[in-house]
């Protein structure tokens, strides 16, 4: 499918731990990937959808350039521009590099693509154990160079995606960061006596840590990241009606040991925020349900369908529409997060439903029907 076509540009996060890597084998056991959760997860009250099972694409390895060049053709057909994969480096050791290595050596799928750099430390936060640090940060200006250099040859790649000709490089915490402006300006600097040229640098809101006007650290736009934690409103159990359930003792258990919210009134709220004035991109998300990962304070999107999801990006590709072309771009969250409940790859309730959606959005001329979002009382 061309796109020439598309309405916007719409970029899926993309997970890469869909293999095993010794570091995972050693930290949660041998054979260790996503699938590992997902596979065991189990609904948790009556209409909880769990668990999350793929369909067309099965449950993939990574390490096989043929579950690759399937993801791609998919995406492709339906809408999705690109790829961001998510890029795991700690201080010139890189983790879960093995599917992008082979995208950049063989040159396929020939699909655009662009980096998140995932700059979190690796701890036990799945087992409620954050404080247990597995592999950490460590910040320098030395690392700062080494890192582009590293990229190089990403950047270089003509599948890269680029904004007014510069590659496109997010930071997922850049508050994490001590000195961000030195960093993004030590970036810059390797980036040109690399003969890059610039660099096209954006932040992700993903914690409210990460909000505010990007470019007082050097960045030139943020990324909205859903879900937008300080947004979410309250959870269904702090309403009235769960409230006298409780109270009388016919609550379900779950709705104490997660936040559990509806997807239609997530939507809602985030259609009726106000814009920032700074450079923002738009972000949405298919669904969210952590608890494949977590046992308690998970996060649930309950009910979630495909044509409250198509009502969402369509919104999100109206805001863009006034920007200038290169930066009519919108992100999806994401297209292969199974564990966390949100993927547009296709799942065995859903099928290609969510699919279909996305190319109503992108590829059709056709208006998707409006849809009535029900604010939950």
């Amino acid at each position: 499918m061309s796109t020439e076509n598309l309405k916007a540009h719409a970029i899926a996060f993309y997970l890469p731990q869909y293999h095993p890597i010794p570091e995972n084998d050693e930290w949660w056991g041998k054979g260790f990937t996503e699938w590992t959760g997902v596979t065991k997860a189990k609904p948790l009250f009556p209409g909880h959808y769990q668990p999350h099972l793929p369909a067309d694409l099965g449950f993939y390895d990574l390490r096989l350039p043929e579950s690759q060049q399937a993801q791609a053709d998919l995406a492709r057909e339906y809408g999705v521009h690109g790829f961001c994969y998510y890029h795991y480096w700690f201080n010139g050791r890189r983790l879960l590099e093995r599917p992008f290595n082979q995208v950049l050596a063989s040159g396929k799928p020939d699909f655009p693509f662009c980096l998140c750099w995932a700059n979190e430390d690796w701890t036990r936060a799945w087992d409620g154990r954050s404080r247990d640090v597995l592999i950490g940060q460590n910040y320098c200006e030395e690392d700062d160079q080494a890192h582009i250099r590293a990229l190089a040859a990403a950047f270089c790649d003509r599948r890269y995606i680029r904004i007014n000709d510069k590659p496109l490089f997010l930071v997922y915490r850049a508050s994490k960061i001590p000195h961000p402006l030195k960093t993004t300006s030590a970036w810059r600097e390797e980036a040109h006596k690399l003969g890059l040229g610039d660099l096209y640098l954006c932040k992700v809101e993903s914690f409210h840590q990460e909000y505010g006007d990007p470019t007082i650290d050097g960045f030139d736009a943020a990324i909205e990241f859903q879900p937008d934690w300080r947004n979410l409103g309250q959870p269904l159990q702090w309403g009235k009606l769960w409230g006298l359930a409780r109270k009388l003792g016919i609550a379900q258990a779950a709705f104490g040991q997660h936040r559990v919210f509806e997807y239609s009134a997530v939507v809602e709220r985030m259609l009726q925020r106000n814009l920032p004035a700074y450079k923002q991109f738009p972000c949405v998300t298919p669904g969210w349900d952590n608890t494949a990962r977590r046992k308690k304070d998970a996060v649930i999107f309950r009910n979630s369908t495909p044509e409250l999801y198509q009502a969402w990006l369509k919104t999100a590709v109206e805001r863009v529409s006034s920007n200038d072309a290169e930066e009519q771009i919108v992100f999806i969250n994401a297209w292969n997060e199974w564990a966390e409940g949100n993927h547009l790859e296709p799942c065995q309730k859903w099928g290609k439903q969510y699919l279909e959606a996305t190319k109503q959005v992108m590829l059709t001329q056709s208006e998707p029907k409006t849809i009535q979002l029900a604010q939950y009382a």
